[in-house]
Protein backbone atom coordinates (compact mmCIF):
# COMPACT_ATOMS: atom_id res chain seq x y z
CA UNK A 1 0.00 0.00 0.00
CA UNK A 2 1.09 3.37 -0.89
CA UNK A 3 1.97 5.25 1.96
CA UNK A 4 0.95 9.30 1.39
CA UNK A 5 3.97 11.36 2.10
CA UNK A 6 5.16 12.25 5.88
CA UNK A 7 5.37 15.68 4.98
CA UNK A 8 1.73 16.42 5.70
CA UNK A 9 -0.60 19.08 4.01
CA UNK A 10 -2.47 21.29 6.72
CA UNK A 11 -5.29 23.54 5.66
CA UNK A 12 -2.75 26.29 7.22
CA UNK A 13 0.83 25.25 7.15
CA UNK A 14 2.95 21.90 5.67
CA UNK A 15 4.34 20.74 8.85
CA UNK A 16 6.44 17.15 9.92
CA UNK A 17 3.93 14.67 11.14
CA UNK A 18 5.06 14.93 14.59
CA UNK A 19 3.89 11.32 15.02
CA UNK A 20 5.47 10.04 11.67
CA UNK A 21 5.65 6.19 12.86
CA UNK A 22 2.41 6.38 14.56
CA UNK A 23 1.22 7.73 11.74
CA UNK A 24 2.47 4.96 8.98
CA UNK A 25 1.24 2.51 11.08
CA UNK A 26 -2.45 3.81 10.93
CA UNK A 27 -2.31 4.37 7.21
CA UNK A 28 -1.38 1.22 6.84
CA UNK A 29 -4.45 -0.50 9.05
CA UNK A 30 -7.25 2.59 8.56
CA UNK A 31 -8.83 0.67 5.69
CA UNK A 32 -8.39 -2.92 7.05
CA UNK A 33 -11.01 -5.34 9.04
CA UNK A 34 -8.47 -5.86 12.00
CA UNK A 35 -9.58 -3.90 14.17
CA UNK A 36 -11.62 -4.36 17.81
CA UNK A 37 -15.06 -3.46 16.80
CA UNK A 38 -16.94 -3.61 13.57
CA UNK A 39 -18.07 -1.07 12.18
CA UNK A 40 -21.80 -1.47 12.86
CA UNK A 41 -23.42 1.74 14.31
CA UNK A 42 -22.87 1.29 18.26
CA UNK A 43 -25.98 1.56 20.40
CA UNK A 44 -26.72 5.41 20.80
CA UNK A 45 -28.02 4.69 24.67
CA UNK A 46 -24.34 2.95 25.24
CA UNK A 47 -22.93 6.61 24.05
CA UNK A 48 -25.45 8.60 26.06
CA UNK A 49 -24.36 7.08 29.40
CA UNK A 50 -21.13 7.58 28.74
CA UNK A 51 -21.63 11.45 28.01
CA UNK A 52 -23.64 11.73 31.24
CA UNK A 53 -20.53 9.92 33.45
CA UNK A 54 -18.06 12.07 32.22
CA UNK A 55 -17.02 15.62 33.03
CA UNK A 56 -13.86 16.37 30.98
CA UNK A 57 -15.30 15.79 27.52
CA UNK A 58 -12.39 16.72 25.06
CA UNK A 59 -14.06 17.59 21.67
CA UNK A 60 -12.55 17.91 18.47
CA UNK A 61 -14.60 18.71 15.34
CA UNK A 62 -14.35 19.50 11.63
CA UNK A 63 -16.16 20.52 7.96
CA UNK A 64 -19.12 18.25 8.66
CA UNK A 65 -20.60 19.96 11.88
CA UNK A 66 -21.01 22.62 9.62
CA UNK A 67 -22.71 21.56 6.81
CA UNK A 68 -25.94 21.40 7.95
CA UNK A 69 -25.63 25.18 8.41
CA UNK A 70 -25.05 25.51 4.87
CA UNK A 71 -21.28 25.71 4.42
CA UNK A 72 -19.58 23.64 1.61
CA UNK A 73 -16.94 21.53 3.29
CA UNK A 74 -13.46 21.95 1.49
CA UNK A 75 -12.98 18.13 -0.44
CA UNK A 76 -16.02 16.99 -1.27
CA UNK A 77 -16.17 16.01 -4.96
CA UNK A 78 -18.32 18.27 -6.60
CA UNK A 79 -19.36 20.18 -4.27
CA UNK A 80 -16.60 21.10 -1.79
CA UNK A 81 -15.13 24.15 -0.92
CA UNK A 82 -12.52 23.47 -3.51
CA UNK A 83 -14.26 22.11 -6.48
CA UNK A 84 -16.52 25.63 -5.87
CA UNK A 85 -13.49 28.15 -6.66
CA UNK A 86 -13.22 27.66 -10.46
CA UNK A 87 -14.32 31.02 -10.84
CA UNK A 88 -11.45 33.00 -9.29
CA UNK A 89 -9.09 31.22 -12.06
CA UNK A 90 -6.95 30.01 -9.44
CA UNK A 91 -3.25 28.23 -10.49
CA UNK A 92 -4.59 25.22 -8.05
CA UNK A 93 -7.41 25.65 -5.82
CA UNK A 94 -5.86 25.22 -2.24
CA UNK A 95 -3.76 28.80 -3.47
CA UNK A 96 -6.82 30.87 -1.60
CA UNK A 97 -5.08 30.02 1.67
CA UNK A 98 -1.43 30.39 0.26
CA UNK A 99 0.45 32.74 2.04
CA UNK A 100 2.54 33.15 -0.84
CA UNK A 101 -0.28 33.53 -3.58
CA UNK A 102 -2.23 36.01 -1.15
CA UNK A 103 0.63 38.41 -1.36
CA UNK A 104 0.57 38.70 -4.89
CA UNK A 105 -3.30 38.42 -5.42
CA UNK A 106 -5.18 38.92 -1.83
CA UNK A 107 -8.86 39.53 -3.96
CA UNK A 108 -9.94 35.88 -4.00
CA UNK A 109 -9.04 35.17 -0.36
CA UNK A 110 -11.50 38.50 0.54
CA UNK A 111 -14.17 37.49 -1.96
CA UNK A 112 -14.35 33.95 -0.51
CA UNK A 113 -14.56 35.53 2.90
CA UNK A 114 -17.51 38.04 2.25
CA UNK A 115 -19.24 34.75 1.69
CA UNK A 116 -17.60 32.87 4.96
CA UNK A 117 -17.50 35.42 7.36
CA UNK A 118 -18.80 34.07 10.85
CA UNK A 119 -22.33 35.08 11.31
CA UNK A 120 -22.81 37.33 7.92
CA UNK A 121 -24.66 33.96 5.83
CA UNK A 122 -24.37 31.31 7.99
CA UNK A 123 -25.63 30.16 11.82
CA UNK A 124 -25.16 27.34 14.26
CA UNK A 125 -26.96 24.28 14.23
CA UNK A 126 -27.98 21.93 16.69
CA UNK A 127 -24.72 19.89 16.79
CA UNK A 128 -22.97 23.36 17.72
CA UNK A 129 -24.92 23.88 20.84
CA UNK A 130 -24.96 20.38 21.49
CA UNK A 131 -21.34 21.44 22.64
CA UNK A 132 -22.18 24.33 24.19
CA UNK A 133 -24.38 22.16 26.24
CA UNK A 134 -21.12 20.25 27.51
CA UNK A 135 -20.07 23.44 28.65
CA UNK A 136 -22.83 24.63 30.86
CA UNK A 137 -23.44 21.39 32.25
CA UNK A 138 -19.45 21.72 32.87
CA UNK A 139 -18.01 18.43 30.97
CA UNK A 140 -16.12 19.99 28.05
CA UNK A 141 -12.61 20.38 29.24
CA UNK A 142 -11.50 21.55 25.60
CA UNK A 143 -12.85 21.92 21.99
CA UNK A 144 -10.55 21.85 18.84
CA UNK A 145 -11.63 22.52 15.85
CA UNK A 146 -10.48 22.38 12.25
CA UNK A 147 -13.39 25.26 10.98
CA UNK A 148 -12.67 28.99 10.20
CA UNK A 149 -16.29 29.72 10.42
CA UNK A 150 -16.94 30.59 14.09
CA UNK A 151 -19.88 28.78 14.30
CA UNK A 152 -18.51 27.79 17.81
CA UNK A 153 -17.92 31.06 18.85
CA UNK A 154 -21.78 32.57 17.68
CA UNK A 155 -22.96 29.03 19.54
CA UNK A 156 -21.24 30.67 22.36
CA UNK A 157 -18.57 28.38 23.62
CA UNK A 158 -15.97 30.52 25.99
CA UNK A 159 -12.47 31.32 24.37
CA UNK A 160 -10.83 30.12 27.06
CA UNK A 161 -12.40 26.68 26.10
CA UNK A 162 -12.13 27.09 22.56
CA UNK A 163 -9.24 26.26 20.23
CA UNK A 164 -9.26 27.25 16.46
CA UNK A 165 -6.72 25.13 15.32
CA UNK A 166 -6.03 26.74 11.44
CA UNK A 167 -7.53 30.23 12.74
CA UNK A 168 -10.19 32.59 13.28
CA UNK A 169 -12.09 35.57 11.83
CA UNK A 170 -12.35 37.30 15.45
CA UNK A 171 -8.91 38.59 15.16
CA UNK A 172 -6.89 40.45 12.50
CA UNK A 173 -2.99 41.11 12.08
CA UNK A 174 -0.57 42.12 9.61
CA UNK A 175 0.72 39.61 7.27
CA UNK A 176 4.55 41.36 7.48
CA UNK A 177 4.84 42.92 10.89
CA UNK A 178 2.03 40.98 12.78
CA UNK A 179 0.25 43.98 14.44
CA UNK A 180 -2.65 43.69 15.61
CA UNK A 181 -5.49 45.64 13.83
CA UNK A 182 -9.08 46.32 15.01
CA UNK A 183 -11.05 42.96 13.78
CA UNK A 184 -14.44 44.99 13.20
CA UNK A 185 -12.59 47.45 10.56
CA UNK A 186 -11.06 44.79 8.86
CA UNK A 187 -14.59 43.13 8.84
CA UNK A 188 -16.71 45.86 7.77
CA UNK A 189 -13.65 46.68 4.79
CA UNK A 190 -14.14 42.84 3.81
CA UNK A 191 -17.85 43.17 3.95
CA UNK A 192 -17.91 46.59 1.41
CA UNK A 193 -15.18 45.40 -0.61
CA UNK A 194 -12.71 48.20 0.57
CA UNK A 195 -9.73 45.51 -0.03
CA UNK A 196 -7.03 45.42 0.30
CA UNK A 197 -6.39 46.18 3.87
CA UNK A 198 -2.96 47.69 4.34
CA UNK A 199 -1.23 48.03 7.55
CA UNK A 200 -1.59 50.99 9.57
CA UNK A 201 2.17 51.34 11.09
CA UNK A 202 4.57 53.88 9.90
CA UNK A 203 6.48 52.18 6.69
CA UNK A 204 4.94 49.12 7.19
CA UNK A 205 2.75 48.12 3.75
CA UNK A 206 2.36 44.80 4.87
CA UNK A 207 -0.98 43.44 3.93
CA UNK A 208 -4.06 42.77 6.86
CA UNK A 209 -6.10 39.91 6.93
CA UNK A 210 -8.18 37.75 9.58
CA UNK A 211 -5.77 35.45 11.69
CA UNK A 212 -6.68 32.62 9.34
CA UNK A 213 -3.94 30.09 8.99
CA UNK A 214 -2.98 29.92 5.46
CA UNK A 215 -0.73 27.40 3.84
CA UNK A 216 3.64 28.40 4.82
CA UNK A 217 2.12 29.79 8.25
CA UNK A 218 2.31 28.53 11.74
CA UNK A 219 -0.42 26.91 13.61
CA UNK A 220 -1.65 29.13 17.11
CA UNK A 221 1.00 28.61 19.65
CA UNK A 222 -1.64 27.30 22.28
CA UNK A 223 -3.07 24.50 19.78
CA UNK A 224 0.48 22.65 21.12
CA UNK A 225 -1.31 22.75 24.34
CA UNK A 226 -3.12 19.70 23.96
CA UNK A 227 -0.16 17.32 24.96
CA UNK A 228 -0.97 18.96 28.30
CA UNK A 229 -4.61 18.51 28.26
CA UNK A 230 -5.10 14.77 27.10
CA UNK A 231 -3.38 12.87 30.01
CA UNK A 232 -6.91 14.05 31.73
CA UNK A 233 -9.19 13.81 28.81
CA UNK A 234 -11.94 11.33 30.68
CA UNK A 235 -14.06 11.25 26.84
CA UNK A 236 -12.83 12.15 23.43
CA UNK A 237 -15.70 12.98 20.87
CA UNK A 238 -14.76 13.36 17.23
CA UNK A 239 -17.68 15.17 15.07
CA UNK A 240 -17.50 15.66 10.83
CA UNK A 241 -13.80 15.25 10.25
CA UNK A 242 -11.60 12.82 7.91
CA UNK A 243 -9.14 12.74 10.33
CA UNK A 244 -6.46 13.00 7.42
CA UNK A 245 -5.13 16.55 8.09
CA UNK A 246 -1.48 16.69 10.60
CA UNK A 247 -1.07 17.76 12.89
CA UNK A 248 -5.13 18.31 14.50
CA UNK A 249 -5.61 14.22 13.57
CA UNK A 250 -2.75 13.37 15.94
CA UNK A 251 -4.92 14.40 19.03
CA UNK A 252 -6.86 12.12 18.41
CA UNK A 253 -4.29 9.19 19.02
CA UNK A 254 -2.76 11.34 21.99
CA UNK A 255 -5.57 10.39 24.17
CA UNK A 256 -4.70 7.62 26.60
CA UNK A 257 -5.17 4.17 24.96
CA UNK A 258 -8.10 3.28 27.51
CA UNK A 259 -10.43 6.59 27.07
CA UNK A 260 -13.56 6.08 25.97
CA UNK A 261 -13.27 7.33 22.60
CA UNK A 262 -16.78 8.26 20.37
CA UNK A 263 -16.76 9.28 16.52
CA UNK A 264 -19.67 10.83 14.99
CA UNK A 265 -19.33 11.27 11.58
CA UNK A 266 -20.40 9.56 8.03
CA UNK A 267 -17.73 7.04 8.01
CA UNK A 268 -15.29 5.31 9.94
CA UNK A 269 -11.62 7.48 10.12
CA UNK A 270 -8.52 7.44 11.56
CA UNK A 271 -7.80 4.61 14.15
CA UNK A 272 -11.21 4.38 15.54
CA UNK A 273 -12.06 0.62 16.16
CA UNK A 274 -8.54 0.19 16.23
CA UNK A 275 -8.85 0.79 20.06
CA UNK A 276 -11.34 -1.55 22.34
CA UNK A 277 -12.98 1.58 24.15
CA UNK A 278 -14.09 3.21 20.73
CA UNK A 279 -17.62 3.85 19.77
CA UNK A 280 -18.75 5.22 16.84
CA UNK A 281 -22.18 6.42 15.47
CA UNK A 282 -22.49 6.92 11.66
CA UNK A 283 -25.73 8.40 9.60
CA UNK A 284 -26.50 11.87 9.71
CA UNK A 285 -24.98 13.92 12.13
CA UNK A 286 -27.93 16.26 13.10
CA UNK A 287 -29.88 13.33 13.92
CA UNK A 288 -27.47 11.49 15.71
CA UNK A 289 -26.67 14.67 17.76
CA UNK A 290 -30.30 15.20 18.59
CA UNK A 291 -30.48 11.63 19.60
CA UNK A 292 -27.86 11.73 22.21
CA UNK A 293 -28.95 14.85 23.62
CA UNK A 294 -33.08 13.44 23.87
CA UNK A 295 -31.04 11.03 25.71
CA UNK A 296 -29.81 13.07 28.23
CA UNK A 297 -32.80 14.80 28.72
CA UNK A 298 -30.97 18.11 27.18
CA UNK A 299 -33.75 18.28 24.45
CA UNK A 300 -35.55 21.53 26.18
CA UNK A 301 -32.33 23.34 27.13
CA UNK A 302 -31.10 22.78 23.83
CA UNK A 303 -33.94 24.35 22.70
CA UNK A 304 -34.12 27.46 24.72
CA UNK A 305 -30.51 28.12 23.19
CA UNK A 306 -31.72 27.52 19.78
CA UNK A 307 -34.60 30.26 20.43
CA UNK A 308 -32.13 32.89 22.38
CA UNK A 309 -30.02 32.75 19.38
CA UNK A 310 -32.76 33.83 16.89
CA UNK A 311 -33.93 36.38 18.88
CA UNK A 312 -30.91 37.92 19.07
CA UNK A 313 -30.71 38.08 15.64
Amino acid sequence: MMIKSLLQIHKGVKRLNPIIGHGKLLRLFSNSAIRWKSREEDNVDKVVELVRSKTNILVMTGAGISTPSGIPDFRSPGSGLYHNLKKFNLPYAEAIFDIQYFMMDPKPFFTLAQELFPGVNYKPNAAHYFLRLLQDEEKLQMLYTQNIDGLERLAGIDGQKLVESHGTFSTASCTLCSERHDSEQVKNAILVGKVPIYCSRKKCKGKVKPDIVFFGENLPWHFWNYQNQVPFTDLLIVIGTSLEVYPFAAIADAVNYSTPRILINRNTVGSFGLRPNDHTLSGDLLETTMAIVKGLGWTAKLEKLMACSRNEE
